[in-house]
């Protein structure tokens, strides 16, 4: 049963290697990655041209997960990813389905 989804957003310079992760990843059946524009971020984690325009460019993933799969994955993520610059949060699954 589907508790959790998971966001990831990452910056262009590492969306394939984290996207190749999440393929090798068995927990993860299905993922949905998109171009994103980010918000807020220091200004040492931009270029000059994102500074001036206020935003920069990420990748934003989204995987639906069970909590222990979620916890586990997690994990293996922040070994794997630390220090790249990656930001992740949780958000409650009401409900998730296929429409058939």
């Amino acid at each position: 049963m589907t508790e959790l989804c998971l966001t990831i957003v990452c910056p262009p310079a590492f969306e394939e290697r984290v996207l190749d992760t999440l393929l090798m990843t068995p927990q993860v059946a299905f993922f949905t990655s998109t171009r994103a524009a980010a918000h807020g971020l220091s200004h040492a984690q931009m270029s000059a041209t994102e500074q001036v325009m206020g935003m920069a460019a990420m990748t934003e993933i989204k995987a639906l997960l069970t909590r222990a799969d979620c916890e586990a994955l997690l994990r293996f993520l922040k070994e794997k990813f630390s220090g790249f610059g990656l930001k992740y949060w949780l958000i409650p699954v009401i409900e998730a389905g296929e429409f058939a």
